[in-house]
């Protein structure tokens, strides 16, 4: 039987503040494990919660988002048991019993449910549209940063249903005052985020609420595409899921071999149609322009960075939501594209990337997992990289530069240094503590 582990083991030491990626001297064919997505978890276990019986989530990423959404459901009175899986130390199997739409704790006006969402996104939007099935009072709070980040659209959306929502500023921290289901229409806009559509669509038949989304080709959008399509095979009445590996996180991996010229393969890849990214191998050989609304989710920031590598200059263009996620990250990949000698030109919500590189530079990543993987992976190629706070890849991909560090085949096989000491670090290192 697995044994229960609700968080990854402590590193021997902690990740450094500062680390340079050495790139692999002899790239060799790597088949690498991809842990399980974060937005099918999260979404899976809110699912799960609402559901009539016990739901086992198999292939599940435990990182630092999901973590923030287990314990906001156990604060809520939720059964979660988490255990290991043999295949990828990133994933659990989870079990979660589901008391169809009810929610078993709450608190009082005076004195609400604390929960904590830290700086998930998902978490954060989701679990707001999910508490007003409660019976009572609930703050959500989170990060700094978690402050910042738009909610107004959903919070809208929740009073439109007819449900107390105190939020002064129309962001976190919030408090609301959950009173069941009641039949209701309301409509939210995707133009910040297509999680508030998400997180209304997730608890509607629980709720006995009409969704309508308001927004650019919004019936496409891909992310709401996957919340409708989990929603519907989603075994409401106790069974099992597998879930996908999640084709963001993937992305740098077949980056990585399209920079080095090495041969990556990635077993189980995606192929339901849920998740955006898992086109992106497509785009190793850049076109001239990629949309953030058309093309690719998350794993744009990885075409970015390899942009310098092309033959000829690229566009990014639709890169308005990469602004108000974990950090201003339209202003975080133009500001180290520079540090590395890139020509970079920023015009409204378009960057355009030029061919050539100088050598790698620090990168300042503004505790955003994203940048510190895509520049990482940048860093297989162009030496002398080097990388603020590595350990923000806890967000969503805790081993990440474990995988970067570990010996073909299970990995890519490139040297990750302390640049403070210089000691080169071994994978036990290489864990966030």
């Amino acid at each position: 039987m697995p044994i229960r582990l609700d968080s990854f083991p402590p590193s021997s030491v902690p990740l450094p503040e500062l680390i340079e990626v050495i790139p692999p001297v002899v790239p060799a064919p790597a088949r690498m494990i991809i842990p399980g997505s974060k937005s099918i978890t999260n979404r899976a276990l809110l699912l799960a919660a609402l559901a009539r019986g016990t739901v086992v989530l198999h292939g599940a990423l435990w990182s630092e988002d999901t973590e923030v959404m287990v314990d906001c459901l156990r604060r809520l009175g939720f059964e979660i048991r988490v255990e290991t899986e043999p295949d990828e130390p990133a994933n659990r199997r989870m079990q979660v019993t589901g008391q169809g739409g009810r929610i078993p704790r709450s608190g009082t006006p005076d004195a609400p449910l604390e929960l904590h969402v830290g700086n998930a996104g998902t978490a954060a939007r989701f679990l707001a549209a999910f508490v007003c099935l409660g019976q009572g009072s609930y703050r959500l709070s989170g990060v700094p940063r978690m402050h910042e980040r738009p909610q107004a659209a959903l919070l809208g959306a929740l009073r439109q249903i007819g449900y107390r929502v105190d939020a002064p500023l129309d962001r976190l921290p919030a408090v609301i005052h959950g009173t069941g289901p009641r039949a209701g229409r309301a409509f939210t806009s995707v133009e910040e985020s297509s999680q508030f559509a998400s997180a209304l669509l997730l608890s509607a038949g629980a709720g006995g609420w009409e969704v309508g989304v308001n927004g650019a080709n919004a019936d496409e959008l891909p992310y709401v595409e996957m919340t409708r399509r989990l929603v519907e095979v989603f075994p409401s009445a106790g069974g099992e899921l597998q879930i996908e590996p999640d084709a963001s996180s993937g992305s740098y991996f077949w980056a990585a071999g399209a920079l080095l010229g090495q041969t990556v393969t990635i077993p189980s890849w995606p192929d339901s149609g849920w998740q955006v990214d898992a086109g992106f191998p497509r785009y190793l050989r850049l076109p001239e322009e990629v949309s953030r609304e058309r093309d690719l989710g998350d794993s744009i920031m990885t075409a970015i960075v390899m942009a310098p590598l092309a033959q000829h200059p690229v566009r990014f263009t639709e890169l308005g939501r990469l602004r108000v996620q974990e950090c201003e990250r339209v202003m975080a990949l133009r500001t180290g594209l520079s540090r590395c000698g890139v020509r970079v030109e920023e015009a409204g919500d378009t960057l355009t990337v030029f061919p050539g590189v100088k050598g790698g530079g620090e990168i300042e990543t503004y505790n955003d997992h994203r940048v510190a993987m895509s520049f990482s992976t940048l860093g297989l190629k162009v030496p002398g990289m080097r990388i603020q706070n590595p350990s923000c890849v806890r967000k969503t991909f805790p081993n990440f530069f474990q995988k970067l560090a570990a010996p073909a085949p299970a990995g890519l096989g490139a040297g990750i240094r302390d640049v403070a000491s210089g000691r080169l670090l071994s994978a036990p290192d290489l864990l966030p503590a």
